[in-house]
């Protein structure tokens, strides 16, 4: 048999029960993709689930206002996704009457869809013959064909999509590169890779040279670079300070606590309160620290302390700034673990 048909034997017997696989609309796949970017398949389940109830055709997306969306996307983090989605289906109402079009080439044309999702979508929703190469794949074939080079130089990926085309078929393109999706989630896994479950040993290379532990080859990840942060729980009348982060950039428009960046050897309180003065103009005692986080983002970690601080004085905020009761933190998306503490002082007032 081919690797195909193995596979697509494999894949109908012991395929994953997901939400978006109950029908073919690219909407809910295309939805589907872009929160499973960066996300775990557990963790996305419920929030698709919810986004779908509020936000089941992209006509209905495309009339909600941005903080809307992101707040249906808190906690799953990397929100250029959540906006990007938004302008993509406001893009495909305007110019393709509300359906995501059929053609892989126009599925990429747009905002934040790569080749890896317009491949999935046209091949699942609209049967194309279109391969959809992610982490798993190149995995996959890496060991099904004993692949040497470092799967994140653009030559390896350009061999494991030549392999991944001479062996997609023409029928099931769709099924194929789902089965594809879950050989890589449940079998052919980073680490120790489950072979005595897997329907291609038979074919594949590494497994019979037993290297499979050590494919695929990958340049090691930077380290993350680490930050200190300090960020103050500044209360007036009842209300929280808060303010919006920057149009642009790492968290665009999120909203936060006044935070400020700590050099080395830096204290915590003199910069907070410095940086409360400076840039919000209000005058306060800061105090003990009541909650401590470490954040891991891709490239950066963030080391970040809540301090209680008593109102004093104050002039008019920035325009990016204002005051939220604690029944309002909640309805605002939230920069990081800024969610966390902004859940903790609805639950508790005046913190």
């Amino acid at each position: 048999m081919t690797l195909a048909t193995q596979l697509l034997d494999w894949y109908y017997q012991s395929a994953r029960e997901l939400p978006w696989r109950a029908d073919k609309d690219a909407y809910k796949i295309w939805v589907s993709e872009i929160m499973l970017q960066q996300t775990r398949v557990e963790a996305v389940k419920n929030y698709y689930t919810r986004w779908i109830e509020r936000f089941p055709t992209p006509a209905v997306l495309a009339e909600a206002s941005e903080q809307e969306v992101l707040n249906y996307w808190q906690g799953l983090g990397y929100y250029s996704r959540a906006r990007n989605l938004l302008a993509g289906v406001r893009e495909v109402c305007a110019a393709y009457g509300g359906r995501v079009p059929d053609d892989q080439a126009a599925i990429q044309s747009l905002p934040g869809v790569g080749e890896y999702t317009a491949g999935a979508i046209a091949s699942i929703a609209y049967n194309r013959p279109a391969p959809a190469i992610d982490g798993n794949v190149l995995r996959i074939f890496s060991r099904l064909f004993c692949l040497t080079g470092d799967i994140t130089k653009q030559a390896t990926k350009r061999e494991v999509k030549r392999l991944v085309l001479t062996h997609l078929p023409t029928q099931y393109p769709g099924d194929f590169n789902q089965a594809l999706m879950d050989l890589g989630a449940l079998v052919c896994i980073p680490r120790r890779p489950r072979c005595e479950n897997c329907p291609l040993t038979n074919l594949c290379e590494a497994f019979m040279r037993e290297v499979q532990d050590t494919l695929p080859v990958r340049s090691p990840k930077k380290v993350p670079q680490l930050i200190r942060l300090a960020a103050g729980l500044v209360v007036k009348d009842g209300s929280y300070l808060v303010h919006q982060r920057p149009t642009t950039g790492m968290l665009a428009r999120m909203w936060e606590f006044p935070t400020v960046e700590l050099a080395d050897g830096e204290g915590a309180v003199e910069r907070l309160q410095a940086g409360l003065l400076q840039e919000f103009r209000q005058d306060v005692h800061v105090g003990k620290s009541v909650f401590h986080y470490i954040h891991t983002f891709s490239h950066r970690k963030w080391d970040i302390s809540f301090y209680q601080c008593e109102w004093l004085a104050g002039d008019k905020l920035p325009t990016t700034a204002c005051w939220l009761s604690s029944s309002e933190l909640t309805s605002m998306p939230w920069a990081g673990p800024h969610h966390k503490v902004a859940l903790a002082c609805q639950n508790t007032p005046n913190l």
